[in-house]
């Protein structure tokens, strides 16, 4: 998938979560998303932010504050900035943000493709509402979830299996077999679980037994 659809792509899921979280209730800010540790609330707050570019001082403080761990980073840095404004407020910024192409130096628009078509999925899934996920979109960000390394570090983690989407042109590793969407591979592939009973195939025993222990962070 090229650079602007991507961003296109990238700005349509922003809207589409600010239409999904606009009137939840207090007690829906605060679910549990399909990261440990996050609300719903920290999600939205970590997908608004994601365009609202820090300085360089400003990042290197945090990073002193997190000890040099990039998930404690990206937590407190979610967590301040939910607490620090109501819901409507973060629903305000996804859409003030949606068009912007803005990224921190160490990332790219591949980077937020993947970003964003999970952290929705991670907030709609928990809530039981329904936001699909483009396919052309979701293989592309797959494909870069699996050659990447970190943070996911996919390809060590789903050694042995062979992954084939049912509704995409897309396959890749070589083992027991796990078939599913293309969007629930690359949920599996940042490390959710919640979608593995949609998944079928020789290998999903194994898969399951792997991963259970597994928890997902946004990146």
């Amino acid at each position: 998938m090229d650079r602007e659809t991507s961003w296109q792509v990238i700005a349509e899921q922003r809207l589409g979560l600010a239409g999904l979280l606009d009137g939840l209730s207090e007690e829906d800010w605060d679910t549990a998303s399909l990261c440990a540790g996050w609300r719903v609330r920290d999600v939205a707050a970590h997908v608004a932010l994601a365009p609202q570019v820090p300085s360089v001082w400003s990042m290197t403080v945090e990073g002193i504050r997190a000890r040099g761990s990039f998930h404690r980073l990206n937590h407190d840095l979610a967590v301040r900035h939910a607490t620090g404004r109501t819901g409507q407020e973060t629903v305000a910024e996804l859409r003030q943000y949606a068009d912007s192409r803005r990224l921190p130096a160490p990332t790219n628009y591949r980077n937020a493709l993947f970003d964003v078509l999970v952290h929705v999925q991670d907030i709609a899934i928990p809530l039981g509402r329904t936001w699909p996920m483009p396919p052309d979109a979701a293989r592309a960000a797959a494909e870069r979830v699996w050659t990447m390394g970190w943070p996911f570090w996919a390809r060590r983690r789903l050694r042995g299996m062979r992954l084939t989407a049912t509704d995409s042109e897309w396959t890749v590793g070589d083992g027991a077999d796990v078939r599913g969407s293309i969007g629930a591979l690359l949920l599996l592939l940042t490390g959710r679980t919640a979608t593995l009973p949609e998944l079928t195939g020789d290998g999903v025993a194994l898969l399951t037994q792997r991963l259970r222990p597994a928890v997902a962070r946004p990146r």
